[in-house]
């Protein structure tokens, strides 16, 4: 591993001379009578970014039925910037492989390693590229509520058809202060609720789901903490993502679920899809099994960046802290490929091993 390659103007107050008009003067010599703007004056506590005549026509219902889910992989040039070539061919093949909605800059895509401009600017190129053709879910959740009131008003500004929201992580906060943080972003538009407690160390508590389920936008929840806790969901009519590639198929044929929201489907789009329309498939999950648990053994989405290097979809390059898997378990990504079929892949080339030489980390944007 030690072998990859790792790659203010200011004025002083004194020194600003600004005109001065004196428009109120001016303005009482015309008129006697003052009126204010009325275009700003809003009931609403948010002032959305745009108008509601504009307003994104999706609706939470639209969101509902949507099974397959695929959090997108973001794929990066050697200097680190976005690889939207890369990009736009991942989300083609999830068009065509039947993946009905993308979630952009979640865990899985590194939101957590963008400016919150490279991710506004990423949901909206994926809604002007491909929004007509697939649901494009902005990863607009933050531990600051502030952050994430401004993200999603951008969000859906730029077009994207649902946010997806976390709890408070870190800086943890009471199951009061959950419900204040999500019916701070809930009025915006669409939203499903993600709850990983694995990363956040904290689980969001029925409860807070039951509380905020009154709002019309909340489409569901994205829930990792198991499949009991799906099912006591679905019992009462919520619609419920299965956030576990590993438990999805029991999820949706034995819990209620509605489907997943997947990593494994950046590789394999088509065998998940049939996981998720075509009935209980315990075959196809058992065959399925093997990978999964092949992604998940280091931190996500550090097998799944290695995996789409090896098979020549995405650059080898890693915003660190991420680094690929070393040659082991890349060989072992190399005979899983060759035991489920290359054809069920994505991309078209030969899967590789890799030299450590290949891989290019990145500490900073040039």
């Amino acid at each position: 591993m030690a072998a990859m390659k790792s790659y203010s103007m200011c004025s002083r107050e004194s020194d600003l001379q600004l005109p001065h008009h004196n428009c109120v003067d001016n303005y009482k010599r015309r008129s006697g009578k003052w009126r204010p703007p009325q275009a700003a004056v809003k009931p609403n506590l948010h002032l959305p970014m745009r108008s509601f005549e504009v307003k994104n026509m999706t609706s939470a219902e639209d969101m509902k039925s949507l099974r397959l889910i695929t959090a997108i992989k973001t794929p990066y040039l050697p200097d680190g910037r976005f690889d939207l070539e890369a990009y736009d061919a991942l989300v083609n093949m999830q068009i065509a492989n039947g993946a009905e909605g993308v979630v952009v800059g979640g865990t899985t895509g590194e939101g957590q390693l963008m400016s919150w401009d490279e991710h506004i600017m990423l949901i909206g190129h994926t809604v002007n590229c491909f929004g007509s053709s697939i649901k494009v879910i902005g990863n607009t959740g933050s531990n600051s509520t502030r952050e994430a009131i401004h993200a999603t008003e951008q969000g859906f500004a730029v077009g994207m058809h649902a946010a997806l929201h976390i709890n408070p992580y870190y800086g943890k906060t009471s199951v009061e202060g959950m419900v204040s943080h999500f019916d701070s972003v809930l009025p915006m538009g669409p939203t499903i609720i993600y709850n990983v407690p694995g990363r956040t160390g904290q689980d969001i508590p029925p409860r807070v789901i039951h509380t905020i389920a009154q709002s019309p936008n909340l489409a569901g929840v994205k829930e990792c903490a198991g499949n009991d806790r799906v099912e006591q969901y679905t019992d009462k009519g919520l619609v419920v993502w299965s956030g576990n590639d590993d438990q999805c198929h029991d999820a949706r044929w034995n819990h209620g679920a509605t489907g997943v929201v997947s990593v494994t489907s950046n590789l394999v789009p088509g065998l998940m899809r049939r996981l998720m329309f075509e009935g209980k498939n315990t075959e196809l999950n058992s065959k399925l099994l093997p990978l999964i648990d092949w992604l998940f053994q280091e931190p996500n989405p550090i097998a799944l960046n290695t995996a789409l290097a090896q098979l020549g979809v995405v650059r080898p390059v890693f915003r660190l802290p991420y680094v690929p898997l070393p040659s082991a378990q890349r060989v072992e990504f190399v005979n899983l490929v060759k035991k489920i079929g290359r054809e069920n892949f994505v991309g078209e080339e030969d899967v590789q091993v890799l030299e450590d030489d290949d891989f290019i980390l990145i500490a900073r944007l040039c």
